[in-house]
């Protein structure tokens, strides 16, 4: 099934999962200050799923590291649920992003000398919380890895380890996933396997997910594209095609439509 022809799931309208308000991001200082953001405020609905795109530099990194707690802001808020981010210490957003946030990244982050088991299971284990075994059982047979939990990273392939890697994210219940460039390093098939993954996580399980990509294919699995340049929001997309992706960001790149904006 193509990406335009099966059903998206509907998101919620009432319940936010994260927001950004207002966030400013300024790195160094004098001369060599960058702003990388400069006043971004977006939600994200529960039980939805958002690709973030922008040209290189313009700031889509920046802001989810912003909204996952891995980057403190300049200025604004960002809230997960109902939590500030800006107002927890150190110890207090190592709790939220262990218990609330799930993450996907694009190097997979396994442990080489751990099982897929033992690496899906690591974030409970350090936070002392028991897998629920039914969870557990049905998240691996949905990602089609339950033969392969015996295994070391290194006995599997790139698309099995962003498997494990997904349902890493997914085994906790996490309140939202955020994903950095997810299939960054897979080829075309294990890329729409893992985005398919990502996607059945919403329709499915309920799950809320942003994900940051430079690919319009792996865009066109998302309820919603917003597009960043410059560290700002410049349009948004609603249930996208690839072919709406590249379009836009065709223009986003054309210096003429930069010097008429």
């Amino acid at each position: 099934m193509s990406t335009d022809e099966r059903p998206r799931h509907a998101a919620s309208t009432t319940t936010i999962a994260a927001r950004a308000d207002d966030v400013r991001k300024v790195y160094g200082s004098g001369d060599t200050t960058v702003e990388a953001l400069k006043g971004v405020s977006v939600s994200f609905a529960t039980g939805e799923f958002t690709a973030i795109m922008g040209p290189s530099g313009s700031g889509k990194s920046t802001l989810m590291h912003c909204l996952a707690g891995l980057d403190s802001v300049s200025g604004g808020s960002v809230t997960i649920g109902d939590t500030d981010l800006t107002t927890l210490d150190d110890k207090a957003m190592t709790r939220l992003r262990r218990d609330r946030i799930g993450f996907v990244f694009q190097s997979y982050n396994l442990v080489p000398t751990l099982t897929a088991r033992e690496n899906i299971t690591l974030p409970l284990d350090i936070a002392g919380r028991t897998p629920d075994q039914q969870w557990f059982d049905t998240v691996t047979e949905r990602l089609g890895i339950t033969a392969r939990l015996d295994h070391r990273p290194s006995e599997l392939s790139g698309g099995q380890q962003q498997r494990v890697a997904c349902a890493r994210a997914l085994v906790g219940r996490p309140q939202i996933i955020f994903g950095d460039e997810p299939t960054g390093n897979l080829d075309s098939r294990s890329s729409a396997e893992v985005m398919g993954i990502l996607r059945a996580a919403v329709d499915e399980f309920g799950q809320t997910v942003v994900i940051v990509t430079h690919d319009p294919r792996a865009a066109s699995w998302a309820d919603r594209v917003v597009f960043l340049a410059d560290g700002r929001i410049v349009e948004e997309l609603r249930s996208p095609s690839a072919d709406d992706v590249y379009a836009f960001l065709r223009d986003l790149d054309d210096p003429a439509r930069g010097a008429s904006s």
